[in-house]
């Protein structure tokens, strides 16, 4: 028999896992109302929608999975990635082909007014870091057959879900004890990610903040103001003050006759929630976790991504903290999807070597 040269390789792989033979899990969505949302002054609605992944056969047993939760990045949602990332497919594949044994995977849904909750704990917008770590696991262990302990969970996230995933690490560590971060943004001020963005002075210099969240839909990336809404979020999520009439949240900069002056003791607050300074705090949680991943894209054009995730990376190092951190040669989300893509390849195989 002749060998087979890599692209016929690959084509019978990608026929093997796409015949009607394949075993066809299914799509979940479920809606409910989160405490830790109820009664929020920012406008958020607290009737969050879940979409859950069950393996082939959940329907017709009495057995129970572990469950891996999956955090999306800013300017998406749950539904963003079933269909982006096609996560139903890849998972059926993956157990199919021995990578990953049977799971629940849940993919919340955190989009707000402003795109993206950034997982944090706001007086004003409720309380997202809570939803996930107390609502949405709490809610999946009473309606679904999951092994309820921490060693048969996971996390994982990507971009902004990746930030999430390291902050819930920190903050969850004896609710989940397995933490994948995909490409974690906004860790810390970097590069094109700094209080002189351009971006950030047009949203302190607005009346109404109407114009810009009303641009353009997040998926027209060329006209959708990214960096004013992202800029616009976290103050909401790091300093929110009600009583501020443009974000309900206090402004890290100001800008006086075109002159930006730094608000210290707001930035202060900035500081004290990017995941990167909250280690310290937090040491004998991260020690505890069985085990925590980061990877990141060497050519992100999110240029503060590499950088941040690295100096995480060294201090996490420094501190006596194991974990694995993987730099590869792609950008913010060329190789996540698809069969070659890192969730598939790397994202599983690594729960299923670490999870219960």
């Amino acid at each position: 028999m002749l060998p087979l040269k890599k692209g016929a390789v690959l084509l019978l792989f990608v026929l093997a896992y796409h015949t009607p033979m394949l075993a066809q899990g299914i799509i979940e969505t479920k809606t409910f109302l989160a405490p830790s949302l109820q009664h929020n002054k920012g406008g958020e609605d607290p009737n969050r929608r879940l979409s859950i992944y069950l393996p082939q056969g959940y329907e017709s047993s009495d057995q129970r999975y572990p469950v891996i939760y999956f955090l999306h990045g800013f300017a998406s949602d749950d539904k963003d990635m079933l269909e982006w990332l096609g996560f139903k497919s890849l998972v059926d594949s993956a157990i199919k082909a021995g990578l990953l044994r049977p799971v629940i995977l849940v993919l919340p849904n955190s989009m707000t007014k402003y795109f993206g909750s950034f997982y944090t704990n706001s007086s004003v917008v409720g309380n997202w870091t809570d939803f996930i770590g107390k609502d949405v696991v709490a809610y999946i262990d009473k309606n679904f057959r999951t092994i309820a302990h921490r060693n048969s969970r996971g996390l994982a996230g990507h971009s902004m879900g990746g930030n999430g995933a390291l902050k819930m690490a920190m903050l969850f560590a004896d609710t989940f004890s397995t933490v994948y971060a995909m490409s974690a943004g906004a860790l810390h001020f970097s590069d094109e990610f700094s209080l002189a963005h351009p971006a950030f002075k047009r949203v302190s210099q607005q009346k109404t903040m109407d114009s810009l969240r009303n641009a353009a839909p997040p998926y027209d990336f060329e006209k959708f103001p990214f960096f004013e809404m992202v800029y616009a979020s976290l103050a909401r999520m790091y300093s929110p003050n009600i009583n501020e009439p443009l974000l309900q949240a206090d402004q890290p900069i100001k800008y006086v006759s075109n002159k930006m002056i730094l608000q210290t003791p707001v930035i202060k607050r900035w500081e004290a929630n990017f995941p990167i300074n909250m280690i310290e705090d937090h040491i004998p949680a991260l020690k505890s976790l069985t085990a925590l991943k980061l990877d990141r894209g060497r050519n992100d054009e999110f240029k503060h991504i590499p950088t941040t995730n690295m100096q995480l990376s060294k201090k996490l190092e420094a501190l006596g903290i194991k974990h694995f951190a993987e730099e590869y040669i792609g950008d913010h989300t060329n190789l996540l999807d698809g069969y070659e893509g890192r969730i598939f390849t790397e994202l599983f195989p690594f729960f299923e070597k670490y999870l219960k």
